[in-house]
């Protein structure tokens, strides 16, 4: 079985807990989505960046309110980069399954589209 790295990303309209959580959750949810085959126990971590205006809460407490609770999850500051998607939440998936790359669904909802247009239209 082979460790498939799954991405997705969405934007934040507001630094607030509430938005915050809300558009992870969302995120999330579409993955699940996208990749019916994937359950908590396969997964075997999950990366959260949040952009540099967005410290109110940490994505990760989306997947914990989910009852992602024995999946481990971490958050990190995404790179300033200027001219960056403002709000901008992403996520690394760890996946372990046999599902080929090929066959992976990542998704990228809103304006969050704009960072890979080449695969926003799987989403």
């Amino acid at each position: 079985m082979a460790v498939r790295g799954v991405r997705g990303a969405t934007v934040s309209e507001k630094d607030d807990p509430e938005n915050i959580l809300s558009a992870t959750r969302k995120l999330l949810n579409a993955i699940l989505t996208e990749n019916p085959d994937m359950v908590l126990e396969d997964i075997a971590s999950v990366l959260f960046t949040a952009a540099d205006d967005l410290n109110s809460v940490y994505p990760a407490k989306a997947a914990r309110e989910m009852g992602w609770n024995q999946v481990p999850l971490i958050c990190a500051r995404e790179i300033p980069v200027p001219g960056g998607l403002v709000g901008c939440i992403r996520v690394l998936i760890h996946w372990n399954t046999d599902k080929p790359q090929s066959e992976i669904r990542h998704v990228y909802l809103g304006a969050a589209a704009s960072l890979r247009p080449d695969l926003s239209g799987k989403s």
